[in-house]
């Protein structure tokens, strides 16, 4: 017998977020500060609720933009990376990476629980935050949940977590 599974996905231009960050790589070596137009999509998977949708995307939206607005027009910095350090006080950030450094108004940084600002975990981050606001807010858990950012037309990491 057959098997149904239905997903539903949302992408639109209210879900972009303008960020600037960088990043370690290849041995340890720090790229320039730069910026990106990311783009965030979301996917979920599961069966049909009594309501013959597996979720509604009017509240699907509403939370994954809620994410991505935090985001948005700020310095993005990895706390967990380690060979650049982020020192945060009421007023500044200091984050240094050897010879290095680059001084941050707080209230412009997002500090991000993460290793690295790549793409692959920002994916991975919103996915966290949107796994536990839907759990929290609508009680709900989906089957399966993709988060696709893409920080260039072409050029994305997704992140999927099944349950």
């Amino acid at each position: 017998m057959p098997t149904e599974r239905f997903k539903v996905h949302v992408t639109k231009d209210h879900l972009v977020f303008c960020c600037g960050h960088f990043i370690s790589y290849h041995g340890h070596k720090c790229e320039r500060l730069h910026g990106h137009n990311y783009r965030a999509a979301v996917e979920i998977e599961g069966p049909l609720q009594e309501d013959h949708y597996v979720f509604d995307f009017v509240a699907l939206k509403a939370r994954t933009k809620a994410i991505t607005d935090e985001l948005d027009h700020h310095m993005l910095l990895a706390t967990r990376n380690p060979v650049i350090r982020v020192d945060e006080s009421a007023a500044k950030v200091d984050v240094t990476y050897r010879d290095r450094a680059w001084l941050f108004p707080r209230e412009d940084c997002v500090l991000l629980p993460i290793e690295n600002t790549t793409a692959e975990l920002i994916a991975r981050y919103i996915a966290g935050r949107l796994l536990d606001a839907l759990k929290t807010h609508e009680n709900f858990v989906p089957e399966v949940l993709r988060v696709e950012v893409e920080e260039a037309p072409g050029q994305s990491a997704t992140v999927e977590w099944r349950q």
